[in-house]
């Protein structure tokens, strides 16, 4: 297997994603063998319904999920902890929201024409996890897309219009009509599929699995 195309079924808004993603990265760096590695981010609504100004996380995953404040507590302990293991800060501080996502996939795939769909996902996860910035208001995204050298006058006017909703709607609608209904989920070569945010030993295994089938 010399190359290999990699779909990841994502929100930015899931903690998971970025942790799984990162333990995918960790398990490609550590492979015997050379592989010519694409990504690409697919897009997925955690709260499709989620109104503009969102709602603070601890009481999002407490009424989503119906938990305890302890319980809720917990679980982000834990990613927290996973985050450490592959090297990425999750800061889940008083003020993080959960936010309405879809502009961020409407930039996302504007991003993906210019090249650069794989580094602004990037930034939005340390941004969003690390950060705690609002994702939700446009100065702080087109400053993000300034980071990263994109037009700026570009992505405001995706912003400011419903540019690439449909595309982003209709990738939508594939993957949940494939059955996928969670996130992450990571697909190689439009084939195999793992879901969740699995460590890099589990990634190791499928990889070499999928060299060795291929």
């Amino acid at each position: 297997m010399n190359k290999l195309h990699i779909d990841i079924v994502s929100d930015v808004m899931c903690p998971w994603c970025i942790v799984g993603y990162k333990g995918l990265e960790s398990a490609l760096n550590a492979l015997e063998f050379d592989l010519e590695v694409t990504v690409n981010w697919l897009p997925f609504e955690l709260n499709p319904t989620m109104p503009i100004e969102g709602q603070n996380i601890k009481e999002h995953l407490i009424e989503k999920y119906g938990i305890t404040e302890q319980q809720s507590a917990q679980n982000r302990e834990m990613i927290t902890q996973r985050g450490k293991e592959v090297n990425f800060d999750v800061n889940f501080s008083q003020q993080m929201r959960m936010i309405n996502s879809f502009d961020l996939h409407r930039l996302l795939a504007w991003a993906k024409n210019q090249g650069k769909q794989h580094e602004l996902q990037m930034a939005f996860f340390t941004e969003h996890f690390t950060q705690n910035t609002p994702l939700n208001e446009h100065e702080n995204l087109i400053r993000i897309v300034s980071d990263l050298g994109l037009d700026v006058i570009a992505a405001k006017e995706v912003l400011n219009s419903k540019a690439y909703a449909e595309q982003v709607r209709a990738e939508q609608k594939i993957s949940i009509d494939k059955g996928i209904n969670s996130v992450p989920t990571f697909i190689f070569n439009h084939k195999y599929s793992i879901s969740g945010g699995q460590t890099k030993a589990t990634f190791m295994q499928a990889l070499k699995q999928i060299a060795q089938e291929s």
